[in-house]
């Protein structure tokens, strides 16, 4: 929640109220059998803050524990230790409160897919404690809000990739939950259908206060989206800030992206000397380095015998997967 301060005299502003709190979460799980069994840790004592009415963002690779974060954070899945409050309602201890104080998009949502997405919406409102009157108007309104009208007798399995998703998407905005949580909700979605998710989110913030958790792997998403961002590799949190606050790490350097044909021609000294700096992902190099060194070794590359082997190259600012390769993430890095 948002205060204001008063013309005078200043003083502090009091901390913004918290949506949801994570304390010291881990879950760990056994892998394999006898003398090859072994503990992975899922996650890892990860402690969290996300105020009200804000996005929060979780970046970080497949793999990375976001998935397992979020299933406990949703009721589904009870940590081994650690506490998760969301609006004061301990959800450890009563998992099933969650359902009524937030509302979750999966990653999939197959149990809809025989509904039309004027039913999967609708039902979707009654699951949530609306009459039939009132869930056929936020059914009628959501649909309006998103442009669905043409599609709400057509079943989500009919629909393409991005017309599903954005249909699901719909199911979450009925019966006002103050927490939605989104798991890659714009996958596969056309810019209008991305922009009138963002701008559905927006309203309802400034209406209602609604604060959102979104789960991404996209850092163009993330950069465009989010209020704060916690880095999350290996089950634990790396980083946590503003997005800016996060690039000012990596504040005065630049991006240098090399894209080999096939094989980088590491015979050549230029390129040997490279390598042990280049964060590799298949036939992408990426080397963080000063304007300045970038635009030597720019100029050496291109006019010089390892031109021949490159496909392409850009220059770019720092963005947050440079932080996150900066923060010792794995090298494959994010998407882009």
């Amino acid at each position: 929640m948002n205060t204001q301060a008063t013309p005078a005299p200043p003083a502090p502003a009091p901390p913004a109220e918290n949506c949801c709190k994570v304390t010291g979460l881990t879950k760990a799980y056994r892998t394999g059998r006898g003398a090859k069994a072994k503990t992975v840790l899922a996650n890892s004592d990860i402690s969290l803050e996300i105020r009200r009415g804000e996005v929060f963002g979780l970046l970080g690779p497949n793999g990375a524990g976001k998935s397992t974060l979020v299933r406990q954070l949703t009721g589904l899945l009870r940590p081994d230790r650690g506490r998760i409050e969301v609006l004061g309602h301990d959800i450890v201890r009563h998992p099933d409160r969650a359902s009524r104080l937030l509302a979750y998009l999966g990653q999939e949502s197959t149990a809809l897919d025989e509904l039309t997405v004027a039913l999967a919406v609708e039902t979707t409102a009654r699951l949530r404690g609306l009459s039939r009157p009132a869930a056929a108007a936020e059914r009628d309104a959501v649909l309006a809000e998103l442009a669905l009208e043409p599609l709400a007798h057509r079943p989500l399995a009919k629909l393409s990739g991005g017309q599903r998703r954005l249909a699901c998407f719909a199911t979450t905005l009925v019966g006002e939950r103050p927490l939605l949580v989104l798991d890659e909700p714009t996958t596969g979605m056309d810019p209008v259908a991305r922009r009138a998710v963002w701008a559905a989110v927006d309203r309802r913030r400034a209406a209602s206060g609604t604060t959102v958790l979104l789960v991404t792997h996209n850092v163009i998403e993330a950069e465009t989206v989010l209020d704060r961002v916690a880095v999350v590799d290996e089950g634990r949190v790396i980083a946590c800030d503003t997005p800016g606050g996060l690039k000012a790490l990596v504040d005065g350097d630049v991006r240098l992206d090399l894209v080999w044909r096939e094989e980088p021609p590491l015979h050549l000294p230029l390129v040997a000397a490279l390598a042990p700096r280049a964060a590799v992902n298949g036939r992408r190099w990426t080397v963080r380095s000063s304007p300045d060194e970038a635009r030597d070794l720019v100029a050496q590359i291109t006019g010089g015998p390892a031109f021949a082997a490159l496909d392409d190259f850009s220059l770019a600012t720092p963005s947050l997967e440079d932080v996150y390769l900066l923060l010792g993430g794995r090298h494959e890095g994010l998407v882009k």
